[in-house]
């Protein structure tokens, strides 16, 4: 590992820990500015039984007494040392909450990766290796058939046909391995298009070069054309596409849990709404953003290092008045790809 890899991992890094604290600080202003009164809406409603003694506790911890940029501070000083918050509509802590949830929103995105890894994948290799005339048309028009239509309309489908009528699972026991693999199926969908396009994109491409026509021409056949050689400078791209679905699987999974009855970050965000429960809010947003940036943070840190194409030295720099070709110079940072994309 060079020491130009190291440089180009620590400014990422830098840049990711700025970008998170940033999305905090967003989302602490957008919630400050909602209508309504924590305090007296929440704290003060009979129905939840806090005593004066831990309002003046709750209070004092958020500084809700206290000017907006006082607020800040403290909850940004509470969050870059782990500390979530207590939640005001149960007085238990925000961490044990969203640590209750978490992991089923968890397993529900990663299964719904998965699916849509494999149908992707299955898409495309359909693409370069079935006969025209036997559908390859067809699988090319797949991707935008699973963009347009939405995941709920697909869950909803699903539930209906394996649900009521086949009864393969019970929407009574939504953690079910049915219930979760279908709740899969219909949250992949639609995030297996943007992967098959960008994947066909670059299986048409690397067919087209030169290497690929000389192992057609030594007698290498289709499929293994397609596994030695044609697969990996096409996989290449998908790993940014799938750092970028990370949001949308995050933000579908709240869709879909709802559809099947999950108990997941989707229903701890529907109750903390209806119940004006700021700092679970303010919790679910933030790590949601911190996902989002660890997940595209690995999957700059990878690409450098699946890729040997890809440069992590110095911008090239001329000086003036000087012709010539650039040559780079240590003052100014790029990452360049040294030959196209398709």
């Amino acid at each position: 590992m060079n020491a130009s890899y190291l440089r180009f991992a620590g400014r990422r890094l830098l840049q990711a820990v700025v970008v998170v604290l940033l999305a905090y600080v967003f989302t602490f202003v957008v919630i400050s500015v909602l209508p309504g009164d924590p305090v007296t809406n929440t704290l003060r409603n009979p129905e939840n039984g806090f005593t004066e003694e831990e309002i003046a506790r709750i209070v004092a911890y958020y500084g809700l007494d206290q000017p907006v940029v006082v607020q800040l501070w403290q909850s940004l000083s509470h969050f870059v040392v782990g500390d979530l918050g207590v939640s005001l509509r149960s007085n238990l802590p925000v961490t044990r909450l969203v640590a209750e949830v978490v992991p089923s929103t968890l397993a529900l995105a990663a299964s719904a990766l998965a699916v849509a890894l494999v149908l992707a994948f299955a898409v495309a290799y359909g693409t370069q290796n079935l006969p025209r005339r036997y559908g390859q048309g067809v699988l090319r028009a797949l991707p935008s058939l699973f963009l347009s239509v939405p995941a709920f309309v697909v869950g909803l489908l699903l539930i209906q046909v394996f649900a009521f009528q086949l009864g393969l699972f019970r929407v009574i026991e939504p953690d079910g391995a049915w219930a979760t693999f279908f709740a899969a199926v219909a949250l992949g969908i639609p995030v297996s298009a943007q992967v098959a396009e960008v994947l066909i994109t670059g299986l048409d491409h690397e067919s087209r070069q030169e290497y690929a026509a000389v192992a057609r021409s030594r007698g290498l056949g289709q499929a293994r054309l397609f596994a030695k050689h044609l697969l990996k400078p096409s996989s290449l791209p998908v790993v940014t596409v799938v750092a970028l679905t990370v949001g949308e699987l995050l933000g579908g999974a709240l869709i879909i849990e709802t559809i099947f009855g999950r108990t997941g970050v989707g229903s701890l965000v529907q109750r903390s709404v209806s119940t004006q429960d700021l700092p679970v809010l303010q919790a679910v947003v933030s790590l949601a953003a911190v996902v989002f940036v660890v997940v595209n943070l690995l999957a700059d840190l990878v690409y450098p290092l699946l890729d040997p194409r890809v440069r992590l030295d110095r911008a090239p720099r001329k000086a003036a008045g000087q012709p010539g070709p650039e040559q780079p110079t240590p003052e100014q940072p790029v990452l360049e790809r040294q030959v196209s994309v398709p």
